[in-house]
């Protein structure tokens, strides 16, 4: 498209952004919300749900999938996952054929978080000081796993809904814990420490500085957290949790900041809910300091929200074709998301009285 004003404008106009946590750029194509959609639409779940399900394999009292029964748990429940990605014991060894055939012996352990006994809640219907138990068990998990000489990793996670994959409605999250350290926590390591080595500063504390002085991205925020929608954000309504303070890892959070960080996880799932008046589906997960006995100094913890949907509770974001041979891209910009996301209510819509 031309430009006749001869000025470049990125409300309206295709262009590129670029992700310096991961050292990649995005296509950005606003022009496109406009066009009609004829494509695929998900039904919405169904939202009714019993506060207990007998026949739901994370309830407490019940028995798992794998023949476990859980205890007669009241708050977070943590156990071993019945059907864990990762293996404790893994004999050492690998391929290498001529440097492309490829593959090495990799071991880990894989966890379950019940965040409530209550079959019926997700994060933005409980209580903040439900939530802080649950960053408490984020903390100790990542705590024990770290302290370990097999683990160099702990990628603490959420997939809430269907739509990503979640096999239970129960609120839960997950915890793989490996050998090695994972592709995006790998190049966020290397990103960090490039930036830290160049300016002396966290990447993410100059980057947050910008977010402050422009306003224009910034989701929720209070004393310790702000909530943002990265310039660089790839799904329609992707998310960044940033404290103010630079810390490497959730360990490092004084009291205070954990409970503002259960407040900001409320607050901006209240949001994602509201959107369109559904449980919003997403996949979350904190990014933070390996634990490979490594100080890294510049690296920043942070937390990422990845939701599907684009512009209805029945309309999703699809990674093909350019997406996949190419670069990410996204269709509206981060500054609409965030505007959308930032105006929405605070209380969550099930609590509304109707007009």
């Amino acid at each position: 498209m031309s430009n006749t004003s001869g000025l470049f404008a990125p409300t309206e106009q295709s262009h590129r952004r670029y992700n310096p946590l991961l050292g990649q750029w995005l296509l950005v194509s606003p022009h496109r919300s406009k066009r009609p959609w004829q494509g695929q639409q998900e039904k919405p779940a169904m939202e009714k749900r019993l506060a207990y399900d007998p026949t739901c394999y994370l309830c407490p009292g019940n028995s798992r999938a794998g023949g476990m029964q859980n205890p007669e748990y009241t708050s977070t429940f943590v156990f071993d996952n019945d059907f864990a990605a990762l293996q404790t014991t893994v004999p050492i060894g690998g391929v290498n054929v001529r440097g492309l055939l490829r593959a090495e012996a990799e071991s880990g352990v894989a966890r379950v978080i019940c965040f409530s006994p209550r079959h019926d809640l997700t994060l933005p219907e409980m209580e903040v000081t439900a939530i802080r138990e649950v960053v408490d068990v984020w903390v100790k998990q990542y705590q024990e796993l770290g302290a370990r000489p097999d683990i160099n990793y702990v990628q603490i996670f959420e997939n809430k809904g269907a739509m990503m994959g979640a096999s239970n409605p129960h609120p839960h999250g997950q915890i793989w814990a490996q050998r090695t350290v994972p592709d995006d926590p790998a190049r966020e390591t290397a990103q960090q420490l490039a930036y830290w080595t160049e300016h002396g500063r966290s990447l993410l504390t100059d980057y947050l500085d910008i977010e402050l002085e422009e306003r224009t991205r910034i989701v929720f925020q209070n004393e310790h957290f702000v909530v943002l929608v990265p310039y660089w954000a790839v799904w329609p309504f992707e998310t960044l949790v940033i404290p103010r303070r630079h810390v490497q890892d959730l360990a490092q959070l004084t009291n205070e900041e954990k409970n503002a960080l259960a407040e900001a996880l409320q607050q901006l799932t209240i949001r994602y809910d509201n959107l369109f008046q559904i449980s919003f589906p997403y996949s979350a997960g904190l990014h933070q300091r390996p634990t490979d006995g490594e100080a890294h100094e510049s690296w920043h913890w942070h937390m990422h929200f990845y939701p599907p949907l684009l512009r209805s509770a029945t309309v999703r974001k699809f990674m093909v074709g350019y997406e996949l041979l190419a670069n990410p891209q996204r269709d509206i910009t981060a500054e609409v998301a965030a505007q959308r996301l930032r105006e929405l209510p605070s209380t969550h819509y099930k609590h509304t009285q109707p007009q």
